[in-house]
């Protein structure tokens, strides 16, 4: 099992969820996060700290958000690390209701 970043992330990018993970599975693109599922421990921390509920376990995915798992996987690999709390996108509290984000995600390199 590992945690998954899904999209209602997209375009808020809060960061309260990085500065509790224990290791370093969190990875920043332009305008949302992901967790490497090869680094993520499975330990659940991050999930309550998302402001915005993005973060769920692969098995709890919702079937609309399956397809996360791929994109967390692919981000992982081309994304740098992010280890600190950040502020979070200028508009994220405007957008941290919209919902069919997808169509906005912003892919590293």
């Amino acid at each position: 099992m590992t945690y998954v970043v899904t999209e209602n992330c997209i375009l808020c990018k809060y960061t309260d969820c990085v500065d509790v993970c224990p290791v370093e599975a969190f990875h920043e693109g332009p305008n949302f996060l992901v967790i490497n599922p090869d680094e993520c421990i499975d330990c659940d921390v991050c999930v309550p700290e998302c402001p915005v509920e993005a973060i769920f376990s692969d098995v709890d995915l919702p079937p609309e958000q399956e397809k996360f798992i791929e994109i967390n996987a692919e981000m992982a690999k081309q994304c740098p690390v992010i280890t600190e709390k950040k502020a979070p996108l200028p508009d994220a509290d405007e957008w941290s209701e919209v919902k069919e984000k997808l169509r906005y995600l912003e892919r590293c390199g």
